[in-house]
């Protein structure tokens, strides 16, 4: 199962509150709420209603201020959340702590066991919580229910998972002495999570986590707490049904205090941090002045660079679905087009067609390709961006303008005639605007696709295989995820997840990502009556 099932959304920052949800009073009239118009009825099924409880624990409370969840498609408001309070946040920590004692004593195939039983409860609610999805974040409802769909394919990969952790035995140059490796869970996972993927990034960490025997805190967009309580209400139900502690996934919804004390938080022994790269430098800094661990999943400035030998037929498809999906809010979303001057005139005016027939709507109709930004605020970062484009010598192609309709809507946008080097071209914009810059030779497509701050995503179309070995080679792509002749987004979950740089480093989800979520210790034992010291040293 892909990363996504059509078009998905960039992450971004979930420790501060680049607010849609305005806090409100409970005393805000309910009839305004979508939750209680009939066509939101399906809302309750979940266990939502106006408001709701944003700290878990193994009970559900919350007495902090209250956050209103609006739908980016027309901005009325969806219901409520009362989040954590600081006394709540460290009621919840002692919890975690607490059933971390119980969950580390399960033996891993055990953990396995649960995990797949969260897998099947979501599965049995994945069309409703797919529904939510598209409804509060605003991304397209197949790319909703896909989102659900890869946290359930996480569960499955991460119940094999745990059958198969473990270190190796290693050969001792002592004899009767045996060499190995034993890894054990860090502890408490604490796990910041984005609006754009409001299920997918908790799942590729919650899953993995369980099964190496961590407990979860997690801490979702304040954007998105809706789904965040929802998500939260399914894995609950699970470990109630086997008597085990709630409190093993926990989750406090809030804002910048909250991300703050996790980040900063001692008993806390991995963050993981899904944003962008300014907060993440700041939870990076927290977190490492207390030597805590951290896995960081940031930024991208993505590039695709099309060779003179390229196939068209698959390179506009390509750009087109990573370029406009879910209106450029992801963090593999294609940025720069990078075209060989000898097809750069086609491309462009093949890809120009292609833009104008995507179709738009409210991202939960079956045959919306493209939805809203997710925030008012959005919309005017593309405003910003595209003004900037035009002072540096960009050209509009198409796009440009703010749709005239209710929500979040703008035009996917294209820029030719920008430098490579442009100060908005290395800017990462979560918008969809994209840069075309047209190139001559390898060497400098590949320069260019480096000289980002960021290192996440990037691809080339050729059918030059020794191009392509050159692209996976050490001067090539120094991106985490590197592809050939498909787009920089849809990545698979059997591969670990990450980038280089600016992107922070961390790798989620595939290979041997689960190492980021336990300690490794050497061990040597003597089986035998001798006692060999190091450098032959001998005691009389």
């Amino acid at each position: 199962m892909q990363r996504v099932v059509l078009f998905s959304a960039l992450r971004h920052s979930a420790l501060t509150a680049r607010v849609h949800s305005v806090r409100l009073l409970p005393s805000a009239a309910m009839s305004t709420l979508l939750i209680n118009q009939p066509k939101y009825a399906w809302l309750k099924e979940l266990g939502l209603s106006e408001d709701n409880n944003g700290v878990y624990n193994g009970t559900w409370g919350g007495t902090g201020e209250v956050v209103t969840s609006y739908c980016p498609a027309n901005n009325e408001p969806i219901a409520r959340v009362r989040q954590a309070t600081m006394a709540e946040y460290e009621e919840t920590v002692q919890k975690a702590r607490e059933a971390w004692k119980v969950w580390t004593d399960i033996p891993a195939p055990k953990r396995g066991e649960i995990v797949r039983q969260i897998g099947d409860a979501l599965r049995r609610k994945i069309k409703v919580l797919g529904s939510l999805v598209s409804l509060e974040m605003g991304k397209i409802y197949v790319e909703g229910v896909g989102e659900v769909q890869e946290y359930v394919d996480v569960c499955d990969y991460a119940v094999g998972l745990s059958r198969m952790i473990g270190g190796p035995v290693l050969p001792s140059e002592r004899p009767g002495h045996a060499l190995i490796e034993q890894w054990n869970p860090v502890g408490l996972v604490g796990i910041i999570t984005a609006f754009n993927f409001p299920v997918a990034v908790y799942g590729w960490n919650n899953a993995i986590a369980l099964i190496c025997g961590n407990v979860c805190l997690w801490k979702g967009a304040p954007t998105t707490p809706l789904t965040s309580v929802a998500v939260t209400k399914i894995v609950a139900e699970v470990l109630e049904q086997n008597n085990l502690p709630g409190a093993i996934c926990s989750m406090t919804c809030g804002g910048a205090d909250i991300g703050t004390a996790i980040a900063k938080d001692e008993r806390v022994d991995l963050v993981s941090f899904t944003g962008s790269t300014h907060v993440g430098k700041q939870v990076a800094l927290m977190v490492q002045e207390r030597f805590g661990r951290q896995l960081l999943e940031l930024g991208g400035n993505n590039a695709i660079i099309v060779f003179e030998d390229a196939d068209l037929n698959l390179v506009v498809p390509s750009a087109l679905f990573a370029s406009v999906g879910t209106a450029g809010q992801r963090c593999t979303t294609t940025r720069r087009l990078m075209l060989h001057e000898s097809v750069h005139d086609e491309v462009v005016e093949r890809l120009a067609k292609a833009y104008k027939q995507v179709r738009f709507g409210d991202p939960w109709d079956p045959s919306t390709l493209y939805g809203p930004l997710h925030t008012k605020q959005a919309v005017q970062q593309y405003l910003a961006a595209i003004e900037q484009a035009k002072q540096q010598g960009g050209t509009l192609v198409c796009g440009g303008k703010v749709m005239d309709r209710p929500g979040n809507y703008v035009e996917p946008t294209i820029f030719t005639g920008l430098a490579h080097d442009a100060p908005i071209v290395h800017t990462e914009t979560f918008v969809p605007i994209l840069y075309v810059i047209k190139f001559k030779t390898e060497e400098e497509a590949f320069a260019w696709n480096n000289e980002v701050k960021q290192g996440l995503s990037s691809s080339i179309f050729t059918k030059d295989m020794g191009r392509v070995f050159r692209w996976l080679g050490p001067k090539g792509s120094d991106c985490g995820i590197v592809n050939v002749n498909i787009p920089t987004s849809g990545a698979e979950i059997g591969g670990a997840f990450g980038g280089e740089k600016h992107t922070g480093g961390g790798r989620e989800s595939g290979s041997d990502s689960w190492k980021q979520y336990m300690r490794r210790s050497t061990c040597t034992i003597n089986y035998s009556k001798d006692l060999p010291l190091a450098q032959g040293i001998k005691f009389e």
